[in-house]
């Protein structure tokens, strides 16, 4: 018989993977927004053509925050000394203390740079593996992969999104989002479920590169949007499947013939005590419904407000360090994304591959 298992997450946070640094609204053509990834402070901008940029926010000569600087549209002026810096190069342009004589070679100075990419309403930035203690920066490397996009399979569809600082470290919240038997508690809503509808349910799950899927499903029955949904869209099956990958995405699609609903979430760590969720999801369904965009942030909203209300009163008892464990069945995804990151962490360590913690498909049993 399993017995339940001791865990005590330790808030380590992943580098080279692509994280939401801001929402797309939140930085305005040649503005500026300051950002938290990973406890590195960032300054978030466009240039003149719109195209975003992420560079550290201090100044390598003496740590002035670049966001306190002069932004003309290519480059960014510390307020301290005027050193200027390509903004998506980070490479200096001047330093206009410096003489005729004097050869200092201003190229060979950066101040840290990080790849942007925008779409579905976020900037992402990718973070790399930080380099060796007191080195300076140089031009940054080339992502090896490009950042996460929301799933889509049609020409037409409507997107929402919407985001919540959370009080606590990215594990938590992580293993908040993939926690099966909390809906019935956390989310009640007379347009959703009801406690009383707890009902035991098997899923079937499967490794895949960097994370574990719930296979393609029938849609729970306790659900009313689920309910819905199999009345509107008349197919002959309604499935949904949901992904979670490194270092913190669930991806969840829903397909009930030419029509779908789909959704990426992430929990983006700041700190190691506090995180951010951001939800944006695409759909087809419903499309020709009078504010259907509105009507779903709304839902969104409200489940990510019982979240974040949630992790604001689990806090107070985590203040205490408690001792905390997992039970089988319904918490295995949370051993697994444990695991995972631990096998990550130990590969990037040693240079070696990632050992997958799932030997091959497996079947939970839970209750909710």
């Amino acid at each position: 018989m399993d017995t339940p298992q001791r865990e005590a997450p330790d808030s380590a946070m992943l580098f080279g993977f692509w994280y939401r640094a801001a929402a797309s609204n939140h930085v305005p053509r040649r503005g500026l927004h300051k950002a938290m990834l990973l406890e590195i402070p960032l300054v978030v901008g466009r240039d003149a053509n719109g195209i975003p940029f992420a560079l550290r926010d201090a100044c390598p000569h003496r740590g002035m925050p670049l966001s306190c600087g002069k932004f003309d549209g290519p480059e960014l002026e510390c307020s301290y000394h005027g050193w200027r810096f390509d903004v998506h190069t980070g490479q200096c342009q001047l330093i206009p203390s410096l003489t005729s004589d004097q050869k200092l070679r201003v190229d060979r100075i950066y101040a840290g740079s990080y790849a942007c990419e925008e779409h579905d309403n976020f900037i992402w930035v990718f973070v790399p593996e930080p380099g060796p203690a007191g080195a300076g920066f140089t031009k940054a490397p080339d992502p090896p992969f490009d950042a996460p996009r929301v799933p889509i399979f049609s020409k037409r569809y409507k997107t929402a999104h919407l985001s919540a600082e959370l009080p606590c470290s990215v594990d938590h919240g992580i293993i908040g989002l993939m926690d099966p038997a909390h809906g019935p508690f956390v989310h009640q809503a007379w347009w959703w479920r009801s406690r009383h509808s707890i009902h035991e349910k098997q899923k079937n799950f499967e490794p895949i590169p960097n994370g574990f899927r719930m296979s393609a499903h029938t849609p729970s029955s306790n659900s009313a949007p689920y309910k819905l949904l199999r009345l509107y869209a008349d197919a002959d099956s309604i499935t949904t499947t949901i992904d979670f990958v490194l270092p913190n995405l669930r991806l969840e699609t829903i397909r009930a013939g030419k029509y779908w609903f789909s959704s990426l979430t992430t929990v983006t760590p700041i700190t190691r005590n506090h995180c951010r969720i951001d939800v944006v999801a695409a759909w087809n369904i419903f499309r020709w419904i009078p504010f259907s965009a509105g009507l779903l942030k709304f839902a969104f909203a409200k489940f990510v407000e019982q979240d974040r209300r949630t992790m604001e009163d689990q806090a107070e008892g985590l203040k205490h360090n408690p001792h905390l464990m997992l039970i089988d069945d319904a918490d295995r995804p949370a051993k697994w994304y444990f695991q995972l990151k631990a096998a990550h962490l130990e590969a990037a360590k040693s240079g070696g591959e990632v050992r997958h913690p799932m030997p091959g498909p497996v079947t939970l049993k839970w209750r909710s």
